[in-house]
């Protein structure tokens, strides 16, 4: 028998070489073989192996940019998906998919580039791409805006590095949300462990946790549904009925495939398109009815049809008559759609109705919710958005919805944003969002509903009298100006401009108080109460008068009935602008003083403006100004503004501009 010699240095390199090679492509075998079977983040752990020792061909690059995508790790997907389109050979679907990576990470410029690029290599979807971009550019919009709400992580609920998402009302004070955080204790044996995993997110399957807060707000721990309902696959995405007597939640079967591709059990991804195509996973409804304190008699949704398509995200109206839910079920608008049934007399389910084109687009329309006041809101991607999933609201009743809202930033994100409740409607409540997480997890964020944001449009102006005696007003630039929102403690100062001008953002239903000072003139404060219909802007004027002894100050809209002394509403409202004025220039005291015009007799008009200066001055001191800083003048008709005295005939306008109230500085 003749044997081959081998050189010891070939040897050495089958050691150090030979060796890493044949294990990347074990690595590489086992990662295609787990991504074929939507074992995605397992798959990822071996494709990192294989590619140490081995620069990936297009198809592994591929492969690793849609497990990274699959699993919504948007960082990786971005990087992978930008090597992928310098590649020779790529698809046009890797620039769309390189785009979609770009603005989920907040990139919207470079996302443009790229759905361009995929338009002018696909020019059937340039359209669609044109469309995108525009969505980009107003997303990018909505960020400069003004937030339309505060959100913030709920700490408490969420538990690092897993899902936790989708809360519903449960019971009075708790709510019913899906984690992935496992149910089941570590066993230290690796296969059984193992089978606890879902291969698709390399963490446990999804199930029911509930929690409930204490008379202080505070959360108390989550806990674990009963076994009954968590049963060993995914469980998800619950709502239940408001006497807490019947629950409808989701489970995932896994089913040999006969038709299209479905959706992943998550649904806040969309499918991916392996080699192996034999089995499924399909969303299906169950009810479950407590007894006794503890849930049982589990039953499927009628309308459930798991060989064909998939049923999952309920969500019951707070009067427990409409069933909404999701569903890819033969005649919809797009990948998902939303759907309801009316319950019947007999308490029974009717047919499935699709919401109609207002509320589903040819995109995914999930997590429907609809608060106490039956509105209906929904994340989707298919209606313009920040990123991936938005939240949505839709007017409207069952059948006739009319207006569809983006709720805007930060309520969404680049991210993806669903699964939202409302435990105030309309103004603060919880949501679902994977905004702070670089591995695709989620958490559940508290937010409360800020008001629509308007411009305060703030103007200075002084008042004094032109030569003949008529009140002008004239801009006064450069004015320093405090600015005050009720109920917090911080202000805002500014100076207007050389027009007299200054922009704020503020917000419809606050209230602002404004604090002007101007050397040579006398302290201005007022306030502006903003409606919550107010328009877009709002118009904020600030008039000034001249710290000058014996000037006389017109106050306007001083007006009193025929006859008679009594303070008006109207009259009542000018002077008690008069009355914060003396307050926030407590060093000058002042006349007060009343005229007439020249009809009736001098005797008759004198005594009647000394009882209406009079009154005015009892009003300011029943305001609390001091007395001894107010002087009552009545000067009857002595002091006419023009020429209309005794006998002459005038226009009401003319007689009116002589029945003034005005006042000057005395002391200062």
């Amino acid at each position: 028998m003749k044997y081959k010699y081998t050189p010891l240095c070939l040897v050495v390199a089958a050691m150090l070489g030979f060796g890493p090679v044949a294990h990347s492509q074990s690595s590489l075998r086992k990662a295609n073989k787990q991504y074929e079977n939507y074992e995605f983040a397992l798959a990822l752990e071996n494709y990192q192996e294989a590619i140490q020792k081995r620069t990936p061909d297009l198809e592994t690059a591929t492969r690793i940019a849609d497990a990274y995508r699959l699993t919504r790790q948007t960082e990786q997907a971005e990087n992978w998906y930008g090597k992928i389109v310098k590649m020779t050979g790529r698809e046009p679907m890797n620039l769309f998919y390189f785009a979609e990576a770009l603005r989920s990470n907040g990139k919207y410029a470079e996302a443009k580039e790229q759905y361009m690029a995929w338009g002018e290599e696909m020019p059937d979807k340039a359209e669609q791409a044109q469309e995108l971009i525009e969505a980009t550019e107003m997303a990018a919009r909505w960020m400069k805006q003004p937030a339309v709400a505060k959100v913030e992580p709920l700490q408490v609920l969420n538990y690092a590095n897993y899902s936790d998402f989708s809360p519903m009302q449960y019971g009075n004070k708790g709510i019913i949300f899906t984690s992935d955080r496992g149910v089941k204790p570590v066993t230290g044996d690796k296969k059984k462990d193992q089978a606890q995993l879902h291969g698709w997110t390399g963490r446990p399957y999804l199930q029911l946790f509930t929690a409930e807060q204490d008379v202080q707000g505070n959360w108390g721990n989550p806990m674990p549904l009963q076994d009954v309902i968590n049963s060993d696959y995914h469980n998800a995405t619950a709502s239940a009925a408001e006497d807490g007597k019947t629950l409808y939640f989701t489970r995932t079967q896994v089913m040999q495939r006969k038709t299209h591709v479905n959706s992943d059990p998550t649904s806040w991804v969309k499918a991916a398109e392996p080699e192996v195509k034999d089995y499924v996973n399909r969303l299906e409804i169950f009810t479950a009815e407590k007894q006794s304190g503890n849930w049982s008699n589990i039953q499927p949704f009628v309308y459930n049809k798991v060989e064909e398509y998939s049923v999952g995200h309920p969500a019951l109206s707070p009067d427990g008559q409409v069933l909404y839910f999701v569903s890819d079920m033969p005649g919809g608008m797009g990948d998902t759609d939303v759907y309801y049934s009316l319950r019947k007399a007999d308490g029974s389910w009717g047919e499935p109705i699709n919401a109609g084109v207002v509320v589903n687009t040819p995109g995914r329309e999930s997590f429907p919710y609809v608060d106490a006041k039956g509105k209906l809101f929904f994340a989707s991607d298919g209606h313009v958005g920040m990123g991936e999933l938005d939240i949505f609201s839709a007017e409207g009743t069952q059948g006739n919805w009319q207006k569809v809202k983006n709720l805007g930033y930060p309520v969404n994100t680049p991210k993806n944003d669903y699964g939202i409740m409302f435990t105030e409607p309309g103004k603060k409540g919880l949501l679902s969002s994977n905004r702070d997480a670089s591995n695709g997890t989620d958490d559940i964020f508290t937010f409360d509903i800020l008001n629509k944001p308007v411009v305060l449009a703030i103007t200075t102006l002084e008042r004094k009298q032109d030569k003949q005696k008529r009140t002008v007003q004239e801009l006064l630039p450069e004015t320093r100006i405090v600015m005050a929102q009720k109920s917090l403690e911080d202000s805002t100062v500014f100076v207007t401009d050389n027009s007299g001008k200054h922009f704020l953002d503020g917000r419809a239903g606050d209230t602002y108080t404004f604090m002007g000072a101007k050397h040579g003139y006398l302290k201005m404060q007022t306030t502006a109460e903003v409606p919550a219909t107010a328009p877009d802007t709002v118009e904020v004027v600030l008039l000034f008068d001249k710290n000058e002894l014996e000037k006389a100050i017109v106050l306007e809209n001083i007006y009193y009935d025929l006859d008679k002394s009594d303070i008006r509403t109207d009259a009542a409202s000018e002077l008690n602008k008069l009355a914060t004025l003396l307050e926030n220039n407590p060093q000058i005291e002042i006349e007060l003083s009343a005229h007439t015009d020249s009809r009736e007799s001098q005797d008759y008009n004198q005594i009647l403006s000394e009882r209406r200066a009079q009154a005015a001055v009892d009003y300011l001191v029943s305001r609390g100004i001091d007395r001894s800083r107010l002087t009552a003048k009545g000067y009857g008709k002595t002091r006419l503004v023009n020429g209309c005295g005794d006998g002459v005939v005038c226009p009401e306008e003319d007689h009116q501009k002589n029945r003034r109230t005005e006042f000057v500085i005395k002391k200062n």
